[in-house]
């Protein structure tokens, strides 16, 4: 087994986080996330709607189904309620308007796979989502494996997901494995999965103070930056200490 070579961290796979890291729907999710919660009678206009759109942004990277039983954390039926909306909303913005990559996503994959570099989707949706999305971008020939918290048995921040990649994928230890997302959930997750690589991405929902609070390593631009950190042969460390020197 080898795990460096000359001090260079070989990373083997990358999980990737899916809406707003590889997808750029943000607004999309944002808005089923506010019809969800309507429909439970948290209406625009009011403080608590206020206070549940707060929430909504700061559990992002989580599982939609925990989100909502963060809103409604005495109503099981409730949270499972809006749940279902979410995933109807979702659905209908996905069959209007489809999904489009980020630019320079697709370019990334194909170089990271062409390196010999497995790559895991990670989301948290549930399985019937990301299957729809899967369908919309037709990635079958991008990944090696699709995640979502059902795969896995819970969402981030938890490790499990990330872990499961490595089972499923024969990756022989967590230090080969990178993961790249666009909120604090998804730093939480990969720093406590032990992944040598945790990189935030400024694409999506959250800022670049969040993701150095959940353990980024590194800050990129977009994934379309990811072949560069993990491809050019340099030893791979945070900027920061890279500028220090």
């Amino acid at each position: 087994m080898v795990l460096a070579q000359d001090g260079i961290t070989l990373i083997r796979l990358v999980c990737l986080d899916l809406a707003g890291t590889t997808i750029g729907d943000v607004a999309m999710v944002e808005r089923a996330f506010a019809e969800a919660i309507a429909t439970q009678g948290i209406v625009p206009g009011t403080g608590a709607y206020a206070r549940a759109m707060v929430h909504v942004h700061r559990s992002r990277g989580c599982s939609t189904i925990d989100v909502f039983r963060g809103i409604f954390p005495d109503n099981e039926a409730q949270a499972q309620a809006a749940n279902l909306t979410f995933e109807r909303s979702y659905e209908g913005a996905i069959a209007r308007a489809g999904l489009v990559p980020l630019p320079g996503i697709v370019e990334a994959l194909d170089k990271l796979r062409g390196a010999d570099i497995r790559i895991c989707l990670t989301t948290g949706f549930s399985r019937a989502i990301l299957g729809r999305v899967l369908g919309a971008l037709g990635w079958s020939d991008k990944v090696d494996l699709a995640l979502c918290p059902e795969d896995a048995g819970r969402g981030r921040p938890l490790p499990d997901m990330v872990l499961t990649a490595v089972m499923r994928l024969g990756i022989e230890d967590v230090r080969q494995v990178a993961v790249v997302g666009d909120s604090e959930s998804d730093m939480l997750c990969g720093r406590r999965a032990g992944a040598s690589v945790v990189a935030g991405v400024l694409t999506g929902v959250h800022s670049k103070e969040r993701l150095i609070k959940g353990g980024a390593t590194h800050l990129l631009d977009s994934v379309a930056d990811l072949p560069e950190l993990l491809l050019t042969g340099a030893p791979i460390e945070p900027p920061m200490a890279a500028a220090a020197r």
